[in-house]
């Protein structure tokens, strides 16, 4: 018997045990992910914090292959500084760039589409220098209608199409980065939410749709590959523009299932001075039924550390 063949004998016999035997099914799979589904990190300060976060996870490179096109989308549409908590923290958005090109990324570029004055908000949320810190020209603010495309939803329930940024739609890795903050609109803004950043047509989602279902339908397509949620900071109230009452968890949140991630991020802090479960935000909860992620994280393996 060849190699090949032992080890295929040797599986064979390993899946029949798992079905005859009641105490081998009470085990965990043999082929379980050595990864946890969502780390927490808490301390360190935020660019530490977020590398250790994905290094949980699996390491960038779990996600980002070589010469692979990355689009890295926080928040950075107000023209405020990191500590009205209102953009992801620089610091946050320049440690996920660096393991981007650690990781051996071939373009990448770091995107949103600002709600206020786009060089302001790129200058006084200190991303800019954040990234040209690594290498200039990757930060921008898109704002013109000849950088979308227009894509359609074919997994949608009401928004079936939409301009999005043609970057990424050619991108090959989207990384969700997002600051864990209240929104007057949608009740809580983090990964799934922030990818309104990322179309040209946000007003839709407001006046023609259910905005929990329009978010939902926007992430059956920009459904991104890794989630870091800054919550070194966050906004609880009056979001999410601010001012508002900002908690100071120093945490970062990292996820390769959004879903989990917003959901960890609901069940982790207070909003609105209450704790709220994940099925209580409209958008969460339906992109669990639709199945675009889970909101149990109580069945979820969460791992939390602190440095």
């Amino acid at each position: 018997m060849d190699r090949r063949n032992f080890l295929r004998w040797q599986l064979r016999g390993l899946f029949l045990l798992s079905a005859s035997s009641p105490v081998f099914s009470l085990a965990k799979p043999l082929l379980a992910s050595p990864f946890p589904d969502v780390a927490v990190v808490k301390g360190g300060g935020p660019g530490r914090a977020a590398r250790a976060a994905v290094e949980l996870m699996g390491g960038m490179g779990r996600f980002v292959k070589p010469g692979q096109s990355v689009v890295i989308k926080p928040n950075m549409s107000f023209a405020r500084p990191p500590e009205n908590a209102v953009n992801t923290h620089p610091e946050v958005v320049r440690e996920v760039l660096v393991m981007c090109k650690e990781a051996g990324a071939g373009r990448i570029r770091v995107l949103d589409h600002s709600l206020q004055n786009p060089q302001l908000s790129l200058e006084r949320s200190g991303i800019l220098a954040a990234c040209d810190s690594v290498e200039p020209g990757l930060c921008h603010h898109l704002m013109n209608a000849g950088q979308y495309r227009e894509a359609e939803l074919s997994q949608a329930v009401e928004m079936r199409g939409n301009a999005i940024m043609r970057d990424v739609l050619e991108a090959d890795v989207l990384i969700a980065v997002p600051i864990a903050k209240s929104h007057g609109s949608a009740g809580v803004s983090l990964a799934l939410k922030g990818q309104m950043g990322l179309i040209l047509d946000r007003h839709s989602m407001h006046s023609r749709y259910s905005l929990d279902t329009a978010i939902v339908d926007l992430n059956t397509r920009l459904k991104p590959s890794l989630t870091v949620i800054d919550a070194t900071r966050v906004l609880s109230s009056n979001g999410p523009g601010g001012p508002g009452v900002v908690l100071t968890p120093g945490e970062v949140i990292c996820s390769a299932d959004p879903v989990a991630a917003d959901a960890t991020a609901v069940d982790s802090y207070e909003w609105y001075g209450r704790k709220i479960a994940p099925r209580q935000v409209g958008y969460i909860r339906q992109a669990h039924e639709r199945g675009l992620g889970r909101m149990d994280i109580e069945n979820l393996d969460v791992r939390r550390i602190t440095l």
